[in-house]
């Protein structure tokens, strides 16, 4: 018995309540409906030391200079900054209500300027109840049709959730790649580093071993010129002395030949003389002929020279072909000086002795050289080969630590560069794309260049190289499609130094990002004389964002 009076109780107080509770006057938006709850009086939100009796809230007179009595009605539009100014308003309005709330139940409330309440036209833009046009002027009438645009809302906005799905999942996976370059970068770094510290060590050790052998070099009595030590030189005379013999040789036995051939022609002729010449014929010039040619005949000894020729010809073949002098054995690249040459008298001391001794030796002629005493023949104008060996090793290894440290310094700074949000951009840096725009097809290459190639033939005109990332605000609608800038800040890329334009400056770009599924440019426009704004989608500045469902309007008391 008790428990029902208690629900009868909580009834009558909520009723109490319920019933003390006033309706929103017309055109009051949710979150201005504690202004108008008083029953008694009604404050003017910006100017509470005007109060007004709540009879005169939309009684089609503005009362308030923030124009907040007359939610629901066009009185106050004098002072919308849609209006022309009236004489009287004031330089400095501020209109206390963003305009004329409209429920729109089963789509999107939303406001619209009090300057369209009872126009007599039916704006479903913003207020697809028809609300704003309660009065009915000139027999206009409004039907709702908010469920009608909802649902094609709704289908739109699925569509649109759907692509931006598709565009985060996409910058994800720009994200993801963009770490692994990262990773990839550092992990190069690393590897030159150690690469860097070995080849430190390995010049280190080349350049002690290079300044030894050069130390060395200057002990020296006498150098051979670079070719290595006397017995070297003298063989490498000899063998080029010996070549030229052979060539003389060569050249020799071919004129004998060729005379050879010459006495058998001469030969044959006189012999075919004698045999057909005439006995009769009375010609003392022929028959002393006859005569001198018997005499010649007669006196001919034969000669078995094919010995001889065959020492010629074994003298002639060179000498990987015969069985002559082995040069190798007398070419060697080591030097020796003229004290390890001729007296060799380290040979005969115990190893430690002889090390101590020779070391000692080489150290009191360099002291000699290094004061004057005797010549420098390092300063000589030749070096030995040993030494130029040892000077080219280590430069080779100098400088390809120099090539490591200069590729480890650009990694580093490329670590260091900015890349967007969570290196985003690394993934697309100096990758393409095109657009195809009336006579010119546009090219963003993403960190590294804009361009502008006429379809009319010739080259490509440079717009301008990245220089830095920007932002920029803007107010722009998105189209049908789902492409376009929207509202609010945005990303930007700034590419300068371009090319120069005929009397005007270097050409440049701002390239303006919007969220998209995919990279295009949507837009090109000379905004100033070779200054360009190119909008571009792309999902590298997709972010995610909460759907915005239809809100359910809450049913009037």
């Amino acid at each position: 018995m008790r428990r029902i009076e208690t629900i009868l109780l909580l009834s009558t107080i909520s009723s109490s309540i319920l019933a003390a509770e006033t309706p929103r006057p017309r055109g009051v938006g949710p979150e201005f409906a504690k202004f108008y709850k008083s029953t008694s009086s009604f404050t003017c939100i910006s100017n509470p030391a005007i109060t007004l009796d709540p009879s005169r809230i939309n009684d089609d007179y503005c009362d308030c200079p923030d124009g907040s009595d007359e939610p629901g009605t066009a009185a106050c539009t004098h002072l919308s900054p849609l209006s022309p100014p009236q004489p009287g308003a004031g330089e400095n309005v501020t209109l206390a209500l963003p305009g004329f709330y409209c429920k729109n139940k089963g789509h999107i409330p939303g406001y619209v300027p009090h300057l369209y309440v009872n126009d007599g036209v039916c704006d479903y833009e913003g207020c697809c109840d028809g609300s704003d046009e309660w009065a009915g002027v000139g027999g206009v009438k409004c039907p709702d049709r908010c469920q009608e645009l909802g649902q094609e809302w709704r289908r739109l906005d699925e569509l649109r959730q759907k692509a931006a799905r598709a565009a985060l999942k996409k910058k994800a996976e720009l994200v993801q790649e963009a770490a692994r370059l990262r990773a990839g970068v550092e992990t190069n770094i690393k590897g030159l580093e150690d690469e860097i510290r070995a080849l430190e060590a390995q010049e280190a050790e080349l350049e002690r071993k290079y300044q030894e052998l050069e130390r060395k070099e200057r002990g020296k009595v006498v150098t051979s010129k670079g070719k290595g030590s006397k017995v070297t030189v003298l063989a490498g005379l000899a063998k080029q002395r010996v070549e030229e013999l052979r060539n003389a040789l060569i050249s020799v036995t071919g004129k004998r030949d060729a005379l050879k051939e010459r006495v058998k022609e001469l030969e044959a002729i006189l012999s075919a003389f004698k045999e057909e010449y005439n006995p009769n014929f009375n010609d003392e010039g022929v028959k002393r002929a006859v005569k001198s040619w018997e005499d010649y005949a007669a006196n001919k000894v034969e000669t078995d020279d094919s010995a001889e020729e065959r020492d010629i010809q074994e003298i002639a073949k060179p000498d990987s072909e015969s069985e002559g002098i082995n040069w190798a054995e007398w070419e060697t690249e080591a030097e020796e000086s003229d004290t390890d040459a001729i007296y060799k008298l380290e040979e005969y001391l115990p190893s430690a002795v002889r090390e101590w001794v020779h070391q000692k030796l080489t150290d009191f002629r360099i002291m000699l050289v290094e004061n004057g005493i005797l010549a420098d023949n390092a300063n000589s104008g030749s070096e030995s080969k040993v030494v130029s060996d040892a000077r080219n090793a280590h430069q080779t290894v100098s400088d390809n630590l120099e090539k490591k440290r200069s590729s480890l310094e650009d990694l580093r700074a490329d670590l260091g560069k900015d890349y967007g949000e969570e290196d985003v951009f690394r993934a697309l840096k100096d990758t393409c794309i095109e657009k195809d725009s009336g006579e010119y097809t546009y090219e963003l290459c993403w960190l590294s260049r804009t361009s502008q190639k006429s379809k009319k033939g010739g080259g490509s005109t440079g717009m301008g190289n990245f220089v830095r990332f920007d932002t920029i605000e803007v107010d722009e609608e998105i189209g049908a499609d789902g492409k376009g800038l929207g509202q609010g800040e945005r990303l930007t890329l700034m590419y300068e130094n371009g090319q120069h334009c005929w009397n005007g400056p270097n050409r440049q770009t701002t390239v303006v990002l919007a969220c998209a599924e995919k990279d295009e440019i949507w837009k090109v426009q000379e905004q100033e004389k070779c200054k360009y704004r190119m909008d571009v989608g792309t999902p590298a500045v997709c972010e995610k964002t909460a759907s915005k469902p239809a809100p359910k309007e809450k049913d009037e008391l």
